[in-house]
């Protein structure tokens, strides 16, 4: 009885090794026959098929003796053909297992790979015949997984949101160009793990890397043409394999760096993408869920599914809320953590993951999954609370538990230091932790990832170098060019080697790294912008698999470029000052608000030059450039007066309190370093600020 009961039992999706052989399972509900698909060591023969025997509800599976791991395989799934009504398969096409861990072989469009005849109109796709199998990757079966006690304890170092800085970076990128590792190893996963780059790391205050993709991944077929490839790696083909472009061949080389960087008390977070896949709209290959079952796995247009819904802006849009693919999803993350201790994600358009199945974000079963899974709600999610659907823009809507990319934050902050006017209340919003967007929920600064550059857009260099994008080496013209980049010039378009240029450029760069790491919230920084690098004004360097999209390390050490040590000295100042961290906001009396009951307390009032409380009047003048804030603890401890000054002229400012409280000047972004070299000054002094500049005294 034990052993029929064993037999009918549902295996894990996928394959799994076992000692006598392993367990197939793959979900399908239009499937009338499902083949796995065995291929020689190179991939290039196919020398079997086994058909599998059993189906429970819409698992079809069964166990397959003496087949282990390192064997070569693919599916084909048998079923109807019929695009008008959303039905894709197409036995022809092997197709890549959802929850493949491994590939082999590299993927090359070719004709085959499509599912219909090339060249006939969408509401005619005739079935393609030829076999697709030579021109896509093989799936590798893997040694059993281990279980949870077999696995090594966890090492996170596991920080607290309100004391982490990220820094968001590209696994090949950041390496590729840098003098401090060894030729071999430049661009390699191993690099990162290098003393000289931990170091870096640690000597910025970084708490957490957040890698871009590292899920496999194809090139668009315009961008192969156009002699390009997919460089961020945004068009996911197999949510669990890791890319062998970045030097991954297996998921232990990614588990490796993440042991390295925790051990120097590093967090890992992962860039993933769930909301769409590598197989693009309607015309686009069958490679793997368009064949195995296309209306579960895809959201399609309801009065012509032939078409796919598209909020991605890729091409589709996964259909999250099915069970189907919010168990790939949960799966795919549980993967991720397990096998490689990761500490946290970042989702890429995550407003897709609530879509229902009309498109329409009320679907938050998926969330609702992630946050009850007893792994993965212990670990660090970040949200991009946005895509390109109706009702599209999500943030300040995710649940409690989650923190999220602050598109507002980086608006106010650029916009403000660009020039704009009339922008001082919705700034003092941004910098106390943006309580208008997430306090009515009851969450906390810490849900505000703050950023004022990522990997999509401007470089800081080039945010203060360039008015206009020059993405010509895209191949295409500046269709991606956006509002919120709100840059500056300084005076000249594109590099200069003007002494008085290089010194604006290098002081605004000052101005909006001290903003952003004195705010309540969590900062995040990109990669390169503590030395300078530039992209030549590429806003959208996603192709750019090349010195433009690499991190450029030639301003390390240039007094013009290199602003580690200002960084350093932001981040020491933020650990040291609970002030500029607190996980609470404060409104303009000093009360404390959605706080926590063991907080601090602390104060802040807004004043004007004279030291007098700002009143209405002041914050309605739209031609008003400055802000000034005194950050307290009410019992007389720490207290901080931070000066913003984007007028173009200077401003004399009286200091608050007492000569005998006294201040010392910490940050001044318009002296030789960017710091303050500790001068005291005494509480009522006058103090001097000068033009598009930020200061930062603390209570002596």
């Amino acid at each position: 009885m034990a052993a029929a009961k064993a037999e009918h039992r549902l295996p894990p999706l996928g394959v799994t090794a076992t000692a006598q052989g392993a367990r197939v399972a793959l979900y399908s509900s239009i499937a009338e026959r499902v083949e796995l698909c065995l291929f020689d060591a190179k991939g290039e023969r196919e020398i079997g098929r086994h058909q599998l025997r059993h189906r429970h509800a819409d698992i079809w599976h069964d166990f397959v003796p003496d087949l282990g791991p390192g064997q070569q395989y693919g599916f084909r799934v048998h079923g109807p053909y019929a695009p008008d009504q959303g039905l894709r398969c197409n036995p022809n096409k092997l197709l890549i297992d959802p929850y493949a861990r491994r590939l082999a072989g590299a993927f090359q469009w070719h004709d085959a790979v499509f599912g219909y005849q090339r060249g006939h109109r969408l509401g005619h796709l005739s079935f393609d015949s030829r076999d697709s199998a030579p021109w896509v990757p093989k799936c590798v079966i893997e040694s059993s997984i281990p279980s949870q006690t077999e696995l090594q304890a966890s090492s996170r170092p596991r920080h607290a949101w309100a004391d982490s800085l990220i820094y968001e970076m590209h696994l090949k990128g950041l390496t590729q160009a840098c003098p401090q590792v060894s030729e071999t190893l430049r661009g390699r996963p191993d690099a990162l793990a290098r003393p000289a780059l931990i170091d870096h790391l640690k000597h910025l205050g970084v708490t957490a890397v957040e890698l871009l993709p590292v899920q496999s991944r194809i090139s668009e077929l315009p961008l192969v043409q156009r002699g390009l490839s997919n460089y961020w790696g945004y068009n996911p083909l197999a949510l669990m394999a890791p890319a062998a472009e970045l030097g991954l061949a297996q998921v232990e080389d990614l588990a490796r760096l993440v042991a390295a960087l925790h051990e120097a008390g590093i967090e890992v977070l992962l860039d993933v993408v769930f909301n769409h896949t590598a197989e693009g709209n309607e015309t686009g290959p069958t490679l793997s869920l368009r064949g195995i079952d296309n209306p579960s796995y895809y959201l399609l247009e309801a009065d012509d599914p032939a078409r796919y819904q598209n909020h991605s802006g890729c091409g589709n849009s996964l259909r999250c809320g099915h069970p189907a693919v919010a168990r790939l999803v949960i799966d795919s993350l549980r993967h991720w953590a397990r096998r490689c201790d990761i500490d946290g994600f970042r989702f890429d358009l995550a407003a897709s993951l609530t879509r229902d199945r009309h498109g329409q974000p009320d679907g938050d079963w998926l969330l609702g999954g992630i946050m009850n899974d007893p792994l993965l709600s212990q670990l660090k999610l970040i949200a991009e609370p946005w895509d390109l659907g109706p009702s599209g823009h999500q943030l300040g809507r995710f649940p409690s538990g989650w923190a999220e990319w602050n598109d507002r934050y980086r608006g106010s902050l650029r916009r403000f230091w660009a020039g704009e006017h009339g922008l001082l209340g919705d700034l003092a919003t941004r910098l106390c932790g943006s309580d208008d967007v997430y306090a009515g929920s009851r969450r906390l600064p810490s849900a505000s990832i703050n950023f004022v550059t990522s990997h999509d857009g401007f470089t800081l260099q080039d945010l203060v170098s360039y008015l206009q994008p020059r993405n010509g080496a895209n191949g295409h013209s500046d269709p991606d060019w956006e509002s919120w980049q709100a840059s500056v010039n300084c005076g000249f378009e594109g590099p200069s080697s003007d002494p008085d240029i290089q010194a604006r450029r290098l002081r605004a760069r000052r101005n909006r790294l001290a903003c952003l790491l004195l705010s309540r919230g969590v900062p995040m920084l990109l990669a390169g912008d503590e030395f300078g690098n530039s992209q030549l004004g590429n806003s959208n360097a996603y192709c750019q698999d090349n010195p433009i999209g690499w991190v450029d390390w030639k301003g390390q050490g240039d007094p013009m470029l290199d602003l580690s040590d200002f960084i350093a000295a932001l981040s020491a100042l933020r650990r040291e000052l609970t002030l500029f961290r607190a996980d609470h906001y404060i409104d303009g009396n000093g009360r404390r608000r959605e706080a926590p009951a063991l907080a601090p307390d602390y104060g802040l009032r807004w004043l004007e030059a004279d030291g007098t409380t700002m009143d209405a009047e002041a914050w309605r003048d739209s031609d008003r450039r400055q802000l000034l804030l005194n950050l307290f603890e009410p019992d007389g401890g720490q207290a901080a007066f931070w000066i913003i000054n984007g007028a173009g002229q200077p401003l004399t400012c009286r200091l608050p309190g007492t000569r005998e409280q006294g201040w010392r000047l910490r940050i001044d972004t318009a002296s030789p370093s960017g710091l303050g070299e500790k001068q005291r000054f005494p509480g009522g002094h006058w103090h001097e600020v000068d033009p598009e500049s930020v200061v930062v005294l603390i209570a002596a």
